[in-house]
């Protein structure tokens, strides 16, 4: 769902040696990440986390280079990397990344608790690497530029057998599903948790909690967003300490110049009236340590009649300050120490006293003894795609960590869909291509970081692009691009706001999409959710007949893409129930991903995916060759849901009176349903097990011994209420 507007280095600049001029350059770069200016010929360094590392578990390599480079996430500048040598003889190149790690402490923040990151030393080059060969390798270091590529001296490590799986992949024995490296199946069977920030019902210190519950109940995979803009987790978006993407109006013009004119670049304006005030507000609360001195520094140029007052918190400049002499720009330092209970920046306000204008610019706080920029929120000129947020960046890392925990797969969306949509609207222009350039480095980036990572599944270029949107050409060179960096394979996919049957037949994305909400619309297609789920898997299956597919985000939903009334008042979850045991056995490749994450953990609907995933645990996906159950009940009113193979059927018998209009709109009580018989066809002869489940408590309520003569197999189905599950195997 995106319905756009949802609550959708060592760094250390000496600002007394720049110019104006210099500044705008400087502005790209003093989130986090520095320039120091590089010696002639660059040294390369590279040491290794372990000397023995288990098949498919994550070693990581620490670079060390001389060089720092005024953007170290363009591969145009300076390509780092490592190459590794296989044990058998091939060679690899895997990209590395440039990162600030963080310390972590779980503290309150008012009344709340927050997840405390304060940085941890300076940035440093980093690589990851999960093996998928048992052996010796080597691991060289290299830094590619303009005019050459230097190496390191190699690091040697070892790969053991593991019980890892591998990595999720196509099925080679049947495309329509997934499987492991390793050759198991894999069925996804979960939700949407996209929102993961400090404002969400998801926060970063309650994923892990989250995480675990999902785990124990059979659940194993989650569709993330690291697009969300700066309402949530977004490691290439806009976050701003001067304002946020659903009202953006920051105080931005240009740059005043010494005579009255205007320089290139921007700074920030307060006001121009008389005592206007300008607040810094991160989208990130910035962390402090305790009884530690900092510096909060910058610029200000003001009108002849106007002064600026500093504070921070607690802590205020002793004087206010205006422009220099003859109205040049004036520098301003404000050193503090913290306070042995003050873990964050308070409340930092400019205040203008006087008339007329006055301008900030290179805000900046750091600890007084150096280190990486704090406040890399305030940079105005920052170019927007190319800067990766470190916090964000981090916080994924945690996530990828929990998901490597608790068995969680994950689909991560990756692209911020507002700030490539409009460059991809005309192929013929330049913005599009370099819109391909941005989105490759990003994905560099995305491969390096977390790549590694066998519970990463899928790349998903975009939340719900435009689907008339000429975005062939993307994919294919995005996708070319990733064949080449991405030496895991990762699958890709991306979404649309309506059905797009081009993207399900596009070569270049290895999964199938759509999105669907059951609406109280006139023009409802569907009379409830199992019809719903069902109508959008025979969609993606007459698009992608040879593909994995998947219902990406699905749920009910008001006319204004919100939660219903019932929806919000309800303990009932028996619409989650229905979708999920429809959509499992409705020839998709997992079960419907549920929209509304909030909604099931406030009304703890996680045992539901207990019974599913037992149920589903001994289907073998990938080799049963499963299609459509050629099956009919004998009573019209119940709604028939299998799969079959030529000795095994799975059946999901539902009773539409148990749909969630009906049960917790309309108040009805669904009968017993007693009698009813199944006419299963195309079976080999044989004899069968017939398992009847209660797919609510996930445990066999009756069996049964029956033969299959002529392909025909008649079943008498157990009374029943709301839905029951059958399984029919050898």
């Amino acid at each position: 769902m995106d319905r756009s507007q949802l609550p959708e280095s060592r760094f250390q600049i000496d600002q007394r040696q720049l110019s104006i001029g210099t500044f705008v350059v400087a502005g790209l770069l003093v989130a986090t990440f520095g320039t120091q200016f590089c010696t002639a010929q660059p040294k390369i360094g590279i040491e290794a986390s372990k000397q023995q590392v288990g098949k498919y578990e994550k070693v990581e390599f620490r670079i060390d280079c001389n060089r720092r480079y005024e953007n170290p996430s363009d591969p145009s500048e300076a390509d780092l990397g490592v190459i590794l040598q296989t044990p058998s003889g091939d060679r690899l190149r895997l990209p590395a990344f440039y990162c600030q790690q963080y310390q972590r402490r779980d503290i309150g923040q008012g009344r709340r608790r927050t997840v405390w990151l304060y940085p941890d030393g300076n940035p440093v080059w980093k690589a990851k690497f999960a093996p998928a060969e048992v052996g010796n390798y080597e691991a060289v270091a290299y830094v590619k530029e303009r005019d050459g590529e230097t190496h390191s001296k190699p690091v040697h490590f070892t790969s053991v057998p593991s019980d890892r799986k591998g990595f999720v992949r196509v099925s080679q024995k049947d495309p329509r599903f997934f499987e492991f490296s390793e050759g198991q199946p894999f069925f996804p069977i979960g939700q949407n948790l996209a929102f993961i920030g400090e404002q969400q019902y998801v926060k970063p210190g309650t994923v892990d909690d989250v995480f675990a519950k999902l785990s124990s109940n059979g659940a194993n995979y989650l569709r993330i967003w690291t697009c969300c803009k700066d309402w949530a987790l977004a490691i290439e978006a806009r976050k701003s300490a001067w304002g946020r993407s659903w009202g953006w109006r920051p105080p931005f013009v240009p740059m005043p110049d010494g005579n009255g004119g205007e320089s290139e670049g921007q700074c920030v304006q307060i006001g121009s009236g008389k005592d206007a005030t300008l607040r810094v507000l991160p989208s990130h609360a910035v962390a402090l340590r305790p009884e530690t001195r900092y510096v909060f520094s910058g610029r200000i140029k003001t009108e002849p009649d106007a002064k600026v007052h500093i504070a921070v918190g607690a802590h205020v400049l002793a004087a206010p300050v205006s422009s220099g002499p003859e109205g040049q720009w004036n520098r301003f330092r404000l050193e503090f120490e913290t306070g042995a209970d003050e873990f964050w920046l308070g409340r930092t306000v400019f205040r203008l006293e006087g008339t007329g204008t006055a301008w900030v610019d290179a805000l900046s706080l750091t600890e007084a003894d150096g280190g990486p920029e704090l406040l890399w929120e305030a940079a105005v000129n920052r170019r927007v795609r190319g800067f990766y947020n470190p916090v964000d960046s981090f916080m994924l890392d945690e996530v990828v960590a929990a998901a490597e925990k608790h068995g969680i797969y994950l689909q991560l969306c990756l692209i911020t869909r507002d700030l490539y949509m409009n460059d991809l609207r005309d192929e013929g222009r330049p913005e599009y291509q370099q819109a391909i350039d941005d989105a490759k480095n990003l994905f560099r980036y995305a491969v390096a970081r977390w790549g590694y990572s066998t519970n990463v599944v899928t790349w998903e270029y975009f939340n719900e692009m435009d689907p008339g949107m000429p975005t062939d050409r993307f994919y294919a060179e995005l996708g070319e691009y990733l064949d080449r960096v991405d030496i895991y394979g990762h699958l890709r996919s991306t979404s649309t706001w309506h059905h797009s049957s081009r993207d399900c037949r596009l070569g270049s994305l290895d999964v199938a999409d759509v999105h669907f909400y059951l609406r109280p619309v006139k023009d409802r297609r569907y009379k409830d959710e199992v019809e719903a789920a069902l109508g959008n898997a025979a969609f993606l299956r007459e698009h992608a007949p040879a593909k994995p597919a998947l219902i990406g985000e699905f749920g009910l939903a008001n006319e204004r893409w919100q939660p219903t009334k019932e929806m919000r008042e309800s303990e009932e979850v028996v619409d989650f129930h229905n979708a999920i045991w429809a959509s499992a056995l409705s020839g998709t490749s997992g079960t419907a991903l549920f929209w509304w994450w909030d909604r099931l953990d406030r009304r703890n609907a996680y045992p539901h995916y207990r019974p599913l995933a037992t149920f589903l645990a001994d289907v073998p996906w990938t080799t049963a060759r499963l299609g459509k159950a050629a099956a009919t009940v004998s009573r019209e009113s119940l709604r028939l849901v299998g799969l079959q193979g030529q000795d095994r059927a799975y059946l999901w018998l539902f009773d539409p009176q148990a749909s969630f209009e009906n049960i917790v709109i309309r108040k009805a009580k669904p009968a017993r349903v007693e009698g009813a018989m199944i006419e299963l066809r195309g079976l080999k002869d044989g004899n069968y097990r017939v398992l009847w489940w209660d797919t609510w408590e996930g445990r066999i309520v009756k069996e049964d011994s029956v033969a299959s003569s002529d392909g025909g197999l008649r079943l008498a189905v157990p009374s029943f209420t709301r839905d029951i599950a059958c399984k029919i195997v050898p």
